[in-house]
């Protein structure tokens, strides 16, 4: 995968999760309140700033509240 596509997939994976977080009308604060990431990272990831691991995937999910499978259908 070359730099070009990793950005782009960032940033289609962040918007894909701010979406999520919109339609349950949750803020960052409440998202991270549900898990153990802080709202400073979970802005990054929205904003494809980050590379995450599975386990934040995991973290995400819960603080969502939503599957790892439906953060991943983007």
């Amino acid at each position: 995968m070359t730099t070009y596509e990793l950005t782009t997939n960032l940033k289609k994976f962040g918007r894909h999760i701010q979406a999520i977080r919109h339609a349950k009308k949750m803020s960052l604060k409440d998202v991270s309140y549900n898990c153990s990431l802080g709202d400073g990272r979970i802005s990054e990831i929205e904003q494809g700033q980050r590379n995450i691991t599975f386990s934040t995937i995991l973290e995400l999910a819960k603080g969502l509240e939503t599957t790892p499978a439906k953060l991943m259908d983007y």
